[in-house]
Order: C-alpha cells, then sequence, then structure tokens
C-alpha cells in the first residue's frame, strides 16, 4: 500500500495554522485604545485645575451655613444693573450715565455735600480698603454720589483726591440702591461688580476690616474688572 508525505501548507490557504493566543493586538486597536486613555487623563487633569475655582465661587455665593452667609456684606439677589436712565455730573459740569463707569470694582457711598461724621468715616473707611488690596487696588474705584448741590469742603477734596465726587438725582439712588429695614441709603457703602450690577450693601457702621476681607476675596476669585 502506498503512502503520501503530507503536503506542507500553501501560503494563503485555508489551512494557514491560526495565530497563536495571546499574540499582540493590531496596531490600530492599540493606538485607537491609546488616543482614549490620552483624552481622559486630559480631562482628569482639567477637572483637578478646575475644581478650586468652581467650589471658591460655590462656596462664596451659594453655601449659606449655620450663623450667616459667608460674606459679611449683604448680597443683594437678584442684582441690579446700574439704570441706563440714572446719570452722574461732576463739578466740572459734564453728566455723564454712571453705566459709563463699569469696568472697575466701584464702591459707592451716598451723602450731602456738607458731609457729616457718618460720611466722613465711610470715606475714610473706603480709601482705606481700597489702600489696603496692593497691586490690586487699582480695580477699585471709590464713588461719592452727593444728593443736593452744596459744595464740598476743600478738607474733603484733600484728604480723598482718589475718590471721585460726583452729584446724581436722590430719588433715582433710593430707587436703586436697596437699604436695611429701618435704614436709608445713606447709612450704607455699597459695591458694584465690573459687569454694573449692583451686588453687595455693607451695614451701617461697618467694621473696615471684614468691608477688606469681602473685597479682598472677590478680586481674589473674580478676574474681570
Amino acid at each position: 500500500m502506498s503512502t503520501q508525505t503530507p503536503r506542507s501548507p500553501q501560503a494563503g490557504s485555508d489551512t494557514a495554522p491560526l495565530r497563536a493566543a495571546g499574540s499582540p493586538m493590531r496596531p490600530d486597536g492599540a493606538a485607537a485604545s491609546a488616543r482614549r486613555g490620552s483624552r481622559w487623563t486630559f480631562w482628569l487633569i482639567a477637572l483637578i485645575c478646575a475644581a478650586p475655582i468652581a467650589i471658591s465661587y460655590f462656596a462664596y455665593y451659594v453655601i449659606k451655613p449655620k450663623g450667616g452667609s459667608t460674606s459679611y456684606g449683604t448680597l443683594i439677589e437678584p442684582q441690579r444693573p446700574i439704570p441706563d436712565a440714572l446719570t452722574v455730573t461732576g463739578d466740572d459740569g459734564q453728566t455723564i450715565p454712571l453705566s459709563s463707569l463699569r469696568g472697575h470694582w466701584l464702591m459707592i457711598s451716598v451723602d450731602g455735600g456738607a458731609c457729616g461724621e457718618p460720611c466722613a468715616t465711610k470715606l475714610y473707611f473706603m480709601r482705606q480698603v481700597r489702600a489696603t488690596q496692593g497691586a490690586e487696588r487699582e480695580r477699585v474705584e471709590t464713588l461719592w454720589l452727593r444728593t443736593d448741590d452744596a459744595p464740598v469742603a476743600q478738607v474733603l477734596k484733600t484728604a480723598y483726591p482718589d475718590t471721585r465726587m460726583l452729584r446724581a438725582d436722590p430719588a433715582a439712588l433710593v430707587q436703586w440702591l436697596p437699604a436695611a429695614q429701618a435704614m436709608k441709603d445713606t447709612d450704607h457703602i455699597y459695591l458694584v461688580d465690573p459687569n454694573g450690577n449692583l451686588m453687595m450693601r455693607f451695614p451701617a457702621h461697618p467694621d473696615p476690616s471684614k468691608i477688606k476681607g469681602d473685597v479682598t476675596k472677590l478680586l481674589k476669585w473674580s478676574r474681570i474688572g
């Protein structure tokens, strides 16, 4: 009986041996997996970097722990934009919209031109809070909105050369600036953000170190203005 020698498998034939188990993945599959891994790594790093900023805003504007808000000043909710019709007049007689001063953090005091002791105290506090911001102080502008035509004493002009002293309609200011219960707008210092939104009111007879704390945090957390 004759025997036949088994033929070696032909290249490309159906009998070619299967790839051994555990052989490497196809190159295109490995590249796709690597790309997916890189994307996940990128988003994880971005999340880690953004988390402190997001948490700080959430803590300042949203969380209100027992005992009150995290801020010393009272947050104005909802925010009140500067009314388009609200104008102010300088000693040079030029009248401009108050909204044209947007772009800085505005600390505002309202009083008559005679400016008694409470008025002078507010001007002093605003000047000191601004000065203590160091290099960031240029982002803050202090305003005295005067409610009458009484002349400003030269001693005040000399003491507060960086405070803009502008006349405004007192009725329009009352409509825009909310006062605490049993208080008037002349009792408070107000803070307007660089977008022109009234956002905070400080109490009558305030603690300037606590005002400084609020302003410092806002300047630190916000890059606007």
